[in-house]
This record gives C-alpha cells, structure tokens and sequence, in this order.
C-alpha cells in the first residue's frame, strides 16, 4: 500500500546520524542522497531515503519545526529489534520503551521504542514468534 514515505528534521545531521545508525541495525542501506535546489526559499535542503531496494524512507531538512509522528520500521528478526535500540540509544536518542513483547496488540508483537531528535516516536517492530 505504501510506496514511500517522510519525515522532516530541524537539525539534518543529528537526525541523519540517528536514522544512519537505525536503518543500518535494521538491514536498510542508503539509496540516495540530494539537495533539493528547486525550492527558492530554501534552495541547499538535504535529503537522503533508505530501503531495502530502492528509496523507501525519506529524510527531509526542514526549517519548520515539524509535526511528531510515529514511524514503525520493520525488523528481520526480534535480535533485529533490539540493535535497532541499543544503536539509537547508543547515538544519544531518548528512549520510548524498551525491546519487549506488546502482547495488547497481538501475542507475538515484539517492538522497541526512542525518539528521534525531532521528537518523533520511532520504533522497530517483529511480527512473529521466535
């Protein structure tokens, strides 16, 4: 359903720093990277996208602050999960919730949690048992 999506960020380099580190655990290289110079008004924006075969996931410089949302990303496996969280925390990002089962969403719902530097909750999730 969905082809891609993004998310913006005041301070580019520490949120490009938190989501190398996090798409790195999670097994997503960089696909590309580019100044947007078509916008007048803000002609040197930066902008990368991860995925695992093309840009799936969009970081956005933004001089707005931006709305927080939260973004889940999928993991091979729950080991997966919880690289996801020892690398964002270890790149200073505060923590949302600790690797774990949520078993309110189904039996199997294995997920960590850390805020970005825009505040926005992201979160790596592994749907099956172990």
């Amino acid at each position: 359903m969905i082809d891609h999506i993004s998310t913006y960020a005041m301070d580019y380099p520490k949120s490009r720093t938190f989501y190398d580190a996090a798409m790195e655990a999670l097994g997503y290289p960089i696909q590309m990277e580019m100044v947007t110079t078509w916008d007048e008004e803000f002609p040197e924006r930066r902008t990368c996208a991860w995925g695992p075969d093309r840009p799936v996931f969009w970081l956005i410089e933004t001089l707005v602050e931006p709305t927080s949302r939260h973004i889940a990303l999928a993991a091979a496996d729950r080991a997966g999960v919880d690289a996801f969280h020892a690398v964002v925390l270890g790149v200073g990002a505060p923590d949302h919730g600790a690797p774990g089962l949520r078993p309110i969403y189904h039996e199997n719902y294995y997920g960590a949690f850390a805020l970005d530097p825009d505040g926005n909750n992201v979160e790596a999730v592994y749907h099956l048992p172990v």
